[in-house]
């Protein structure tokens, strides 16, 4: 049973897995444009610059993972070790710790954000506000609750809220970085 099943692959080759993949790779570029254009204008503002700069990084990282579906290789992994290690009928106790660690490491971030935002344009708050409800939205996706799994997999309108709550995030985001480009100062 401790084999590692899981192969590189296409994580969600659908149309609406292409168009995620789509929209996150143009919020990165995006937000990368913005941080250079911000470097020109605005350079006393190294904090928002920062902000930028981490989101595009992470949206890129994110845009990649969605089709590459490295989380399952992790995941997978810690399946297989759970079982060589002989914690695997604890597990449930092992996701909660890495739910509540993942929820400090958020909390943390979210605090560094909000320090270096104190002054930062509304633009800029709205992205960290996608971020963070898009970050909120896949750690609890990972974490692989039953009801959740069930909830985002409901349609509505023929759409499923998984769809809505990551590429609504996604173009929270995107908006955000063409706001703040037209209202820079």
């Amino acid at each position: 049973m401790n084999h590692f099943n899981w192969s590189p692959g296409i994580g969600d080759p659908t149309i609406m897995g292409w168009l995620t993949v789509l929209l996150y790779l143009l919020a990165s570029l995006s937000c990368w444009q913005l941080t250079g254009s911000l470097k020109k204008s605005a350079p006393a503002r190294q904090n928002e610059i920062k902000i930028w700069l981490s989101i595009a990084i992470l949206f890129l990282a994110l845009g990649i993972n969605k089709q590459l579906d490295l989380q399952s290789a992790m995941t997978e992994l810690g399946r297989v070790l759970a079982h060589i290690y002989g914690w695997y009928e604890s597990r449930r106790a092992v996701q909660l710790v890495f739910i509540i660690v993942i929820a400090g490491v958020c909390l943390a971030l979210a605090i560094t954000l909000g320090r270096w935002m104190r002054d930062g344009a509304s633009a800029t708050w709205l992205a960290v506000i996608g971020t963070t409800l898009l970050l909120g939205f896949i750690v609890v996706r990972a974490a692989s609750f039953h009801h959740f799994d069930q909830f985002i997999n409901d349609q509505i309108l023929g759409l499923r809220w998984n769809w809505i709550l990551e590429i609504g995030a996604i173009t929270m985001v995107l908006f955000a970085s063409h706001l703040r480009a037209r209202t820079m100062a």
